[in-house]
């Protein structure tokens, strides 16, 4: 086993993981290359992060709520560590596998700052499973390190690569913070796949950081759904729909498993399938005298428990219960109390000469719609609600919707042929991202992720924040990061659709890709532009919530004042660039002072400089490049990664 073969090179932390996993029973995941798939997470590098407004969109302080980052996600989430920790979902869509779908590089086995792309990995790679699994061992490891306590990870797979991804995130996660194995039917055509199988479904698998801590939220209820809730009868409780009488369980509830007459006709009705009655038997008599007719219970040899029938009538068994003078005479009364306002609990459908309903109230019910595993494309007759078994496609939407929707935004000729419809991802969010949470997609594709966010903010009112890391076709010269995602997020914001059919979402979010390597000797060899981006990329205030993101002064040619923060605080940079000023001076205060004044700012001075010459109140002093460093998870000292995990 790999893990035995270089055990002076492991840490202490992942030496006591390592023991960890010898002392415990149950199945432990074992591949080659696992030990250095959780290595290269300690020795990724951040990577300087350069602005490209142009790719962005929004004011200056919308574009500081949400991010997209151009380029390799594991080198995107090691340069993310002021946000680790506070992510509460991560939604993303990884490669499948399929073959050609990715690529991967044998050197990042050593080395995963190597600049190599990779090769396409093939259907008939005999490694392919290996190379995959190798492929995103680290980049979970990372990604469960971006979460909140209570966050929770969703992540879309399908069958070939199902099981290696379920037991990575059994072993990284614990299966006893699996949420939920979310089975969608993402094609409404039935495919003749090989085997003679159809492949027509795939798979969320939803894993909480620490189950404890993390929360299942409810989807709203739609217009569609509630479009099925009327009152006929006046009923003084409102809007109601006739659900169904009976209940799953038979087999734990036998005694309530029985025959009842319907005082409309007389006929015989029982739970369906494997049901029973949904109430006592007594509640039930009760709702079924409502009609206007008193009710026995009567053996009817009929095998099950004694039946509820219309007080003197004869057995429908046996003879025609339209001939049977008290059935005859309760219909009457059924009919004369049809005429009347707020009907019984018990409706029979067809007004009357159908099957039992039972009323439910909308008024009554829990905002929303309880969630279930299995999101189907069945017709049901009844509306979804608590206690469901299945959503109807819909709400979840197909693949086939996703490439509608894709096409209409963009227009054709994207590429992406599978594309995940965004009522899916709104279902996920909506369920596991609080309305002013952070939804992050390392693999963000066309940006689903970010327009789902950006819809529900514009739906519901919410303050949901994302970021998206996409690194496209980098070897044919295009970055999906700008020719697809930045397209389509810009399209989304403006409601410039290709079909012209969109509406603005407002917001907006900044654009950014990934250059050198962070450390010392780069940060100090730096231009002024660029140290810019990487002070307001770098900047983390960890006592607040939604972090701290600098909103630029991106309009204004100031020789400091470079961004303020949500309390109106002037950030400031001293950094000419290589052989001028990068040293806080008297004079260079007093620049600032009037640099913040003119914005109307605060007189607070965050100031970022070589060294600082000249010490007043009121000024917080950031060294370069010691802060950055420190900002970017860098040990000052020895300038390597630092991991921890919790």
């Amino acid at each position: 086993m790999d893990e035995l073969d270089d055990l002076e090179l492991l840490s202490k932390d992942e030496l006591i993981d390592l023991l960890r996993e010898r002392a415990e029973v149950g199945v432990k995941l074992t591949f080659p290359g696992k030990a250095m798939s959780r290595r290269i997470t300690r020795r990724v590098r951040p990577r300087v992060q350069r602005t490209i407004a142009k790719y962005g969109a929004g004011s200056g302080e919308e574009r500081s709520k949400n991010l997209l980052i151009e380029g390799d996600n594991l080198q995107a989430l090691a340069t993310l560590y002021r946000e680790r920790g506070h992510v509460d979902l991560i939604l993303t869509d990884p490669p499948y596998n399929t073959g050609g779908d990715w690529r991967y590089n044998d050197k990042w086995d050593e080395d995963p700052n190597d600049p190599g792309i990779g090769d396409l990995v093939n259907a008939d790679d005999t490694a392919r499973h290996t190379k995959w699994m190798k492929f995103m061992y680290p980049r979970l490891l990372l990604m469960k390190q971006m979460l909140k306590p209570g966050g929770v990870l969703a992540i879309c797979i399908d069958h070939r690569e199902l099981f290696h991804l379920g037991q990575m995130l059994d072993e990284l996660f614990d299966d006893r913070n699996r949420l939920a194995i979310i089975n969608w039917e993402r094609s409404s055509t039935k495919r003749n796949d090989k085997g003679g199988v159809s492949t027509s479904t795939e798979f969320i698998l939803v894993y909480a950081k620490d189950k404890e801590r993390a929360r299942t939220g409810r989807v709203d209820r739609t217009e569609i759904q509630d479009a099925g809730y009327k009152n006929p009868d006046n009923d003084p409780n409102g809007r109601w729909y006739g659900a169904a009488a009976d209940a799953p369980g038979r087999a734990d509830h036998a005694g309530m498993y029985y025959g009842i007459q319907s005082p409309f006709t007389g006929q015989l009705y029982y739970p369906t399938g494997s049901k029973h009655w949904s109430n006592e038997k007594r509640v039930l008599r009760k709702m079924l005298e409502g009609w206007g007719t008193q009710y026995a219970e009567v053996d009817i040899h009929d095998g099950n428990p004694k039946a509820l029938l219309l007080n003197g009538a004869q057995n429908p068994l046996v003879s025609d219960p339209a001939k049977d003078p008290v059935v005859v005479a309760a219909r009457e009364a059924a009919q004369e109390r049809r005429k009347a306002d707020n009907w019984p609990q018990i409706v029979f459908t067809r007004g009357g000469d159908g099957k039992p309903r039972k009323k439910v109230y909308l008024e009554q019910l829990k905002k929303g719609v309880v969630p279930s595993t299995y999101w189907a494309d069945d017709d049901y007759d009844e509306p979804v609600d608590i206690g469901c078994t299945s959503w109807d496609s819909e709400e979840s939407g197909t693949s086939e919707a996703g490439a509608r929707e894709l096409n209409a935004i963009v227009g054709s000729g994207h590429g992406f042929e599978t594309v995940k419809p965004i009522k899916l991802f709104q279902k996920v969010i909506q369920l596991w991202c609080p309305l002013d949470g952070t939804v992050a997609d390392p693999f963000a594709g066309s940006g689903t992720t970010g327009h789902a966010v950006l819809a529900l903010n514009a739906a519901m009112g919410a303050d949901r924040r994302f970021i998206l890391i996409e690194q496209g076709r980098p070897e044919k010269g295009d970055s999906y990061a700008r020719t697809l995602t930045a397209d389509r997020l810009q399209r989304v914001v403006a409601g410039n659709w290709a079909n012209g059919k969109g509406s603005s979402l407002g917001e907006g979010y900044e654009f950014r890709t990934l250059t050198k390597q962070v450390d010392a000797t780069a940060l100090l060899a730096m231009e002024r532009e660029e140290m810019v981006d990487t002070v307001i990329a770098s900047y983390f205030d960890s006592s607040r919530r939604r972090g701290a993101s600098l909103i630029r002064f991106a309009e204004h040619d100031y020789a400091y004042l470079v961004a303020k923060n949500a309390d109106d605080e002037g950030f400031y940079l001293v950094w000419g660039g290589v052989g001028e000023n990068t040293d806080l001076t008297e004079e260079v205060y007093e620049a600032c002072v009037e640099e913040g004044e003119k914005e109307g700012l605060k007189p607070v001075y965050h100031i970022y400089s070589r060294f600082n010459l000249f010490t007043t109140p009121g000024v917080h002093w950031y060294q370069i490049p010691d802060r950055i460093l420190a900002d970017f998870g860098l040990d000052v000292r020895t300038e390597s990664y630092t991991d921890g995990e919790d």
